[in-house]
């Protein structure tokens, strides 16, 4: 991988009575080798990426211990790994993105959740929910209730995250269930620290060895009659014992506050949140310390009903912070409640948003109401004010823009990084759309979604990574000519050979796909895959970009080995080529699927590895060139086309300088990393020729700067006078 985490790998190795500093998901990636883990898989997302991105980094260490580490070609991959503790005695975690994830790893852990595990087991589950979710709204409690399985979802501090995984570890084994370990965005990034332990090596390890497999047992396998004996097990004895373990370690928090009548039962996840709107009230201080008590659930499946029911004994009401729906946890506190004969009234939704994220604001609107009525007796001024405040800063700032600008502020959707690869085949999607007509398009999960925004407004589906091929397959012969499947080669990796190029070619449908070449599972951080660039041919050409054939071409033999018969490679950057070759595919007699490459280097691992080698030739004083774009203003006409074309960052706009010329006209500001995309959309779309390309050279020698001086002599001579 290209991104270090030196740093970070220094922190991993730190031993008993140091304190680490950091971030959470760095912490609970300490925790796992603190509790003594001995292998680790999993497939990178957003927000626990680092969690993988660092132990493959830290291969060296992890060999000192024998933990065995494993980066896994999709989440079901992942999760059957974890059948490793099935039997063995091991302790073992993997990780992955959220719900989409869970529901690609669903087989593998219905099938492990049902005979339950003997070494403890982990799985650290990055909850992408909320304003800062890339994914569907979905949530993990749902599934860990149907397959029983366990959830952890820690309070956001280091210390507390660190625990629960160690804890973690001991309840699974304790109940023989696998568990969900639910990190939320921001405990993921929340900074903090907590006073370390030694890393422990597992008693059975790479270094370890054992020397014989497990006896056979047939109970242990998914296979009726012995599945209708899990099920019983489940609820007779491991929940059962599951509940016993988090009662006697005291995994839920209880925070007593100042007076008894009310109360609130909070997800571990949002005890932040939480605490930040009881600020605004002025019910609670700087440190934590709250008027309400609050019953604190680190683990949210199973919950304790003896637990429930001795914190709402006595109250008159709680209320129960939830995050999503429908509302799970509400709907068992009010049924443990009633199967007790306790009269507490519960609160939850009735007054808290159903959906969304809970941001300290939302938690706050929701308090306001429930404290109104159950506890008239507090003040709540400052909090009312505080959230006028809010409403009347909403206002002035949308009555301005509309004074301002006349209407709503324009939308700004995410996009392409400059110099991104996948931006030109986009625009060749467009221009050959003008020859050949509309057609339907096939989105998937990555990058190339952002085709989806303007100016492009490609995609008329994403069901999901690696998808996009098989999303089609219903529409294809409902539908005049061809339809186009666009994905990446991390998603083709994933699920899109095995879903989308494989069934197509099972049925013989006529499509178009488009697998965007760009060496990387650049979405989730840029993680090497199978087909990514060996680091020779990245060394020999630090500061080029360079078509990105792999020595092997792996993915050009594996089509051509599951029998693809038309495939086309093609340089991404060039326009031209692509649009000809997507209208031959989509005009081609050739009646079978039709797969075109698109070669291009992630921009940002080009950068990542060009600007170390750019400084240090500077510091040597060595020669540089690099390429940079730029507008003839005099010769832009200042229709736009350019730009309605690129959607490049660095291509914008300016005042013209002619005063006879008062649209304003196209220009390229200085972030520009040399990608030749403007120019090869103005020859692919034949546009204006006010595009030029040049040579900036640093250090340059000593015949470059005589050539030089001779040319500026020969234009003062031939510029008209006055100029």
């Amino acid at each position: 991988m290209e991104v270090s985490f030196s740093k970070e790998l220094e922190q991993l190795r730190q031993g008993a009575g140091s304190t680490f500093h950091g971030e959470g998901i760095l912490a609970i990636t300490k925790a796992l080798l603190q509790s003594g883990v001995a292998y680790v898989g999993g497939y990178q997302g957003a927000p626990v990426s680092h969690l993988l991105d660092v132990l493959v980094q830290a291969e060296d260490h992890l060999a000192e211990l024998g933990v065995h580490v494993e980066a896994c070609s999709n989440e079901a991959s992942a999760a059957a790994m974890l059948g490793a503790s099935i039997h063995y005695p091991l302790r073992g975690a993997v990780t992955w993105k959220s719900v989409v994830g869970t529901n690609v790893a669903a087989d593998a852990l219905s099938n492990l959740a049902s005979p339950g595990v003997r070494g403890g087991a982990l799985i650290i589950i990055g909850d992408d929910y909320g304003e800062g979710a890339s994914v569907v709204q979905e949530r993990t409690y749902a599934f860990a209730m149907k397959s029983s399985l366990l959830l952890i979802d820690p309070r956001p501090e280091l210390e507390v995250m660190v625990r629960m995984v160690e804890e973690g570890f001991a309840l699974s084994e304790a109940s023989n269930t696998a568990a969900f370990v639910q990190l939320r965005i921001r405990a993921c990034h929340v900074r903090g620290s907590f006073v370390c332990k030694d890393n422990i090596a597992p008693a059975v390890s790479r270094r370890a060895l054992m020397s014989d497999p497990a006896a056979f047992d047939y109970g242990r396998l998914t296979h009726a009659p012995s599945i209708f004996e899990h099920e019983k097990i489940k609820t007779a004895e491991r929940l059962p014992a599951a509940r016993r373990h988090i009662l006697e370690r005291g995994l839920n928090e209880l925070f007593a506050g100042t007076r008894e009548d009310v109360g609130i039962i909070v997800q571990g996840g949002l005890y932040n949140a939480l605490i930040g709107a009881l600020q605004q009230f002025g019910l609670a201080d700087a440190f934590g310390a709250s008027t309400l008590p609050i019953l604190n659930l680190n683990v949210t499946y199973p919950l304790v009903p003896e637990q429930i029911a001795g914190f709402c004994r006595g109250k008159q009401a709680v209320l129960v912070v939830e995050e999503g729906q429908p509302e799970f946890i509400e709907q068992d506190v009010a049924l443990t409640l009633h199967r007790h004969g306790l009269a507490t009234a519960v609160h939850g939704k009735d007054v808290l948003p159903m959906a969304g994220e809970y941001s300290v604001e939302a938690i706050a609107r929701g308090l306001a109401p429930f404290l109104t009525r159950r506890a008239p007796d507090l003040e709540l001024g400052a909090g009312l004010h505080w959230l006028a405040e809010l409403d009347a800063r909403r206002g002035a700032v949308a009555a301005a823009l509309e004074t301002g600008l006349g209407r709503p502020l324009p939308a700004r959707p995410p996009g392409f990084c400059t110099g991104c690869p996948e931006r030109p085949v986009f625009a060749a999607v467009k221009l050959a759309q003008q020859r050949v007509g509309k057609v339907h398009i096939a989105a998937d999960i990555g990058c190339h979604s952002f085709a989806t925004f303007e100016p492009f407004s490609l995609g008329h589906t994403i069901l999901g990574f690696g998808m996009s091929l098989a999303s089609r397959a219903g529409v294809s012969p409902m539908i005049e000519g061809r339809t186009l499947a666009i994905m990446g080669d991390g998603g083709f990796w994933h699920n899109g050979l095995l879903t989308g190029v494989e069934s197509a070619l099972y049925n013989g449908d006529d499509a178009v796909l488009v697998i965007l070449k760009n060496g990387y599972t650049s979405a989730t951080g840029t993680q090497e895959i199978i087909s990514s660039p060996d680091e020779e041919v990245k060394a020999a050409a630090p500061n080029k970009q360079q078509s990105l054939v792999d020595r092997n071409v792996t993915i050009e033999k594996t089509l051509r080995g599951i029998g693809v018969r038309w495939l086309r490679t093609v340089d991404s950057y060039r326009v031209d080529a692509m649009r000809k070759t997507l209208e031959e595919a989509f005009t081609t007699p050739f009646a079978g699927l039709k797969v075109i490459i698109a070669e291009g280097e992630c921009q940002l691992e080009r950068q990542r590895r060009s600007k170390p080698w750019v400084a240090g030739r500077l510091k040597r004083g060595e020669r540089v060139e690099r390429v940079k774009y730029g507008v003839d203003e005099d010769v832009c006409s200042g229709d736009h086309s350019c730009i309605r074309l690129s959607g490049c960052p660095t291509l914008t706009l300016k005042d013209s300088p002619d005063p006879l010329k008062p649209d304003p006209v196209a220009t390229v500001i200085d972030g520009c990393v040399g990608c030749g995309l403007c120019g090869e959309n103005a020859h692919a779309a034949t546009l204006c020729p006010s595009f030029y390309r040049g040579e900036v050279v640093q250090n340059p020698g000593p015949a470059e700067r005589l050539l030089h001086r001779l040319r500026q002599a020969v234009i003062r001579m031939l510029q008209p006078a006055g100029e």
